[in-house]
């Protein structure tokens, strides 16, 4: 037996992926955006499980309060400040070397969803709002690359697989990113059902990247792991005056691209649009007008004498952390940053 069959032995026995799903999965690229919560279990359970290539997008750093249920990091990554790629990076590399990891320390958007997804067979949602859903929505079925659906809020999850071509898509089932609703910043999360979820869509992953379709979950899952409650729902017809599936405008890939975004759970305002930081330069500039200044490769966090903090990626995103108010927000950076 070779390395490569003792490693996937207990994978390949079971009859619906065998030797030949095995080859299928070490030859499939897989895109997971969203490195928090949901995003760690998937890329565990895809590189685990030896798919080929794994590519991870995301534009946050750790930070202790991930700790609780974003499993591939640990303390020392949040005391560095690392970025979640990088982070899960160094962790899944000792998982399993085989497998090619491409990372992307950027924010999703309009201008780049459609080549950060190229190349890619199947991508896996681990984002935590709908704007950005609705962008992976109309990417992938501009591309015609397949979707797997995740999410979780308080003792809630769901799931649902979006085929191009073959199912409706998101917006068909949700019209709207100002759905309402809970969000973990009023209701929180337990961990738990964060690894169901992400449970559910690497099976659904592993389905299609194995050539399985008959096997593939056709409904929206939704459950309650609290208070024991599961529920399917029957897959809606595609609208016809669907702007993605039906009409095929994508609206997502057409909007101008928002400068000021408020973070899930995070009391932080994102502001984009300025031009990419000299990390190195910045950091000298900052010191004299902030409190303290912390700076590693990826990024500047400087905690600012009034309360909050400024966090600056190389791209020119700034984060406003310690405020959920974009005027403040805006005035912080107009006032160390400039217009």
């Amino acid at each position: 037996m070779t390395e490569q069959e003792d490693r996937y032995s207990r994978q390949m026995l079971f009859a619906p992926i065998g030797a030949e799903g095995q080859s299928k999965l070490a030859n499939s690229a897989v895109c997971i955006v969203g490195m928090g919560a949901l995003g760690t279990v998937l890329a565990s359970h895809m590189v685990r499980a030896g798919v080929g290539r794994v590519r991870l997008i995301d534009r946050d750093y750790v930070e202790r309060s991930n700790l609780q249920r974003q499993m591939l990091y640990d303390e020392e990554d949040a005391a560095q400040s690392l970025p979640k790629v990088v982070a899960a990076e160094n962790k899944l590399k000792k998982i399993n070397s085989d497998v090619t990891l491409e990372k992307a320390f950027a924010d999703l958007a309009p201008g780049n969803a459609e080549s950060l997804l190229e190349g890619m067979d199947l991508v896996l949602d681990g984002t935590d709002n709908f704007q950005t859903r609705f962008l992976l929505n109309d990417a992938c079925y501009s591309a015609g690359i397949p979707l797997i659906y995740g999410g979780a809020v308080g003792s809630r999850g769901m799931s649902a697989v979006f085929v191009p071509g073959s199912t409706p898509c998101l917006r068909c089932l949700i019209p709207s990113a100002d759905s309402g609703g809970e969000t973990c910043d009023t209701v929180g999360v337990i961990s738990p059902v964060v690894d169901i979820v992400a449970s559910y869509q690497s099976v659904e992953a592993l389905k299609w990247l194995v050539g399985d379709e008959e096997s593939r979950r056709e409904t929206l899952l939704s459950f309650d792991v609290w208070n024991n409650h599961i529920h399917e729902l029957k897959p809606v017809p595609a609208k016809p005056d669907c702007p993605c599936c039906g009409l095929k405008t994508y609206p997502a890939l057409r909007r101008e691209e928002e400068t000021l975004l408020s973070l899930c759970g995070r009391e932080s305002i994102q502001i984009a649009g300025h031009a990419p930081f000299d990390l190195n330069a910045w950091a000298e500039k900052l010191a004299p007008a902030t409190r303290t200044v912390k700076a590693n490769p990826y990024l500047i966090r400087a905690e600012l004498a009034e309360g909050g903090r400024l966090v600056l990626f190389e791209d020119g995103r700034v984060l406003v952390q310690g405020t959920d108010d974009p005027v403040r927000a805006r005035s912080l950076y107009a006032r160390y940053i400039g217009n």
